[in-house]
């Protein structure tokens, strides 16, 4: 096993916001592997080569990513420029989800993910975190919540960064999302079999954060002991 905690779960399930309260809390660093995925699909938008595959392979080659902390702010440097507002639109979710799918952006991401993660003391976020690329994580869970519950908090972030949308266009791309995530063959949306499964719906995100501190600590004890 390694010293990494794993949270996956569909789009708004608040993995996100809990990762970073978890990590914090834990004294990890936060790994926004979603970020990742993001940042990449950011890159083939613009380069006009989203749906153009051997371009965006191409691309793929020379792709970087890093993470910089600017006081409580993560900001996303990809291949040199800082794209942390850009790759959180709609498109860019989209696209995000449909390259995804792709073997050969999954391996690399994959690859890139776990170079980070094999240092330790990581809170992993994404979608298959706890099931391909930390399978061997200490500690799993999987969040989910009520499609119209996810939207209306995409809804309500996205207005907060002057990005104009409507609440039913959020609800359809989750919706569509959910049905990309969960049905491409490599890697799929679905909870490890050993992940702790959280329903955040109800819950305040100090709840959720409380429930899986909690259980993150048994869960280090066992396995150290």
């Amino acid at each position: 096993m390694i010293e990494v905690v794993t949270i996956d779960g569909p789009s708004g399930s608040g993995k996100s916001t809990t990762s970073k309260l978890l990590a914090k809390r834990l004294s990890y660093n936060f790994l926004d592997t979603g970020a990742m995925y993001r940042a990449f699909a950011l890159l083939a938008l613009q380069n006009k080569a989203e749906k153009d595959r051997a371009h965006f392979l191409e691309l793929l080659k020379t792709f970087s990513i890093s993470f910089i902390y600017s006081g409580e702010l993560q900001r996303v440097i990809c291949n040199g420029n800082d794209v942390t507002e850009l790759i959180r639109t709609p498109e860019v979710s989209m696209w995000a989800s449909t390259l995804s799918k792709e073997k050969e952006v999954r391996e690399k991401m994959g690859q890139l993910q776990r170079e980070i993660g094999e240092k330790g003391r990581i809170v992993a976020e994404g979608r298959d975190m706890g099931t391909v690329v930390f399978y061997d994580a200490f500690a799993k869970f999987f969040l989910i919540a009520s499609a119209e519950v996810r939207a209306e908090r995409r809804y309500k972030e996205l207005m907060e960064k002057n990005i104009n949308v409507s609440y039913s266009e959020v609800l359809s791309d989750i919706i569509k999302r959910d049905e990309q995530d969960s049905s491409r063959q490599i890697a799929p949306l679905k909870p490890a079999e050993d992940a702790i499964i959280i329903d955040t719906s109800k819950l305040t995100i100090t709840e959720v954060v409380e429930n899986m501190f909690l259980k993150v600590k048994d869960k280090y004890h066992l396995w150290k002991s």
